[in-house]
């Protein structure tokens, strides 16, 4: 593992990874994207990982690392590189708002094309590749899995999925897109915290009953008095027993897909 890409988000991977940046052509301009591989075993499939509102952090390296572990290709794309390169953002008040604004900017047909460009560099078609995402990246997750036939999605406290109104969710919320997610055919985990500010009463059951209504494969997990962000270590809303719950869940998801079944 690199040790500028290290980071404490649950644990170390369980295998030793390496770390790298690659530089991607999107619409002829160079992307950066966050590698990370095992290097004692061929990878056995390629997962994307959407970053958090605050980018390419090392938060989410250590992510991508602890995906890797587990013995994936594991990339992080740099969804914001058309407003900066390896944009970083503080976790202050400002850092925050610079976040919003970014991700109002974001563009379905964009950030379809970022992804897509990764994974045809890597040689890896979508339906052989899965998604996790945190936060804003669960969002971003859910807007490419109505697009790309991933082979798994899991999605980290998802956020503005029953709303309209980010870059993604014009013209309609990414909720009324849901269908499409049941004709690629990905399965949906959904880890959230009970406490997350981010859903307001009643929304986490719309979610459900959508996700039943138009017969997704899926798995809802809601853990008691959970907080927004509880699988960071590095924030005071990490919840341990939570955190270690949904990476199992993860495993077991990306350990089932990986490689998709013919």
């Amino acid at each position: 593992m690199t040790p500028d890409a290290s980071s404490t988000c649950g644990s170390e991977p369980e295998r030793p990874v390496r770390g790298e940046y690659l530089s991607v052509a999107v619409d002829g301009q160079p992307m950066s994207a966050y590698l990370a591989r095992p290097v004692d075993t061929t990878p056995r499939g390629t997962v994307l990982v959407g970053f958090e509102m605050f980018g390419l952090s090392r938060y989410v390296r250590g992510v991508t690392d602890r995906i890797a572990g587990l013995g994936y290709t594991a990339v992080a794309p740099d969804f914001y590189h058309r407003h900066g390169d390896r944009i970083d953002l503080p976790e202050t008040t400002e850092g925050r708002a610079e976040g919003y604004r970014l991700l109002a900017a974001l563009d379905r047909d964009e950030v379809t094309a970022d992804a897509s460009a990764v994974l045809d560099h890597l040689g890896e078609p979508s339906s052989a590749a899965g998604m996790v995402g945190l936060s804003v990246g669960g969002h971003i997750a859910y807007a490419l899995a109505t697009r790309l036939p991933l082979a798994a999605l899991g999605l980290f406290y998802p956020g503005w999925l029953t709303q309209a109104g980010t870059g993604l969710s014009r013209p309609e919320a990414l909720l009324e897109l849901t269908p499409k997610i049941t004709a690629q055919g990905t399965p949906v985990l959904l880890l959230i915290g009970e406490h997350d500010q981010l859903y307001t009463p009643g929304e986490l059951d719309q979610i459900a009953q959508r996700l039943a209504a138009d017969q997704v494969e899926h798995e809802m997990v809601v853990y008691p008095g959970a907080p927004h962000g509880f699988f960071c270590q590095e924030r005071d809303t990490y919840r341990a027993d939570a955190a270690d719950d949904a990476f199992a869940r993860l495993t077991r998801l990306l350990a089932r897909t990986l490689p998709r079944p013919a």
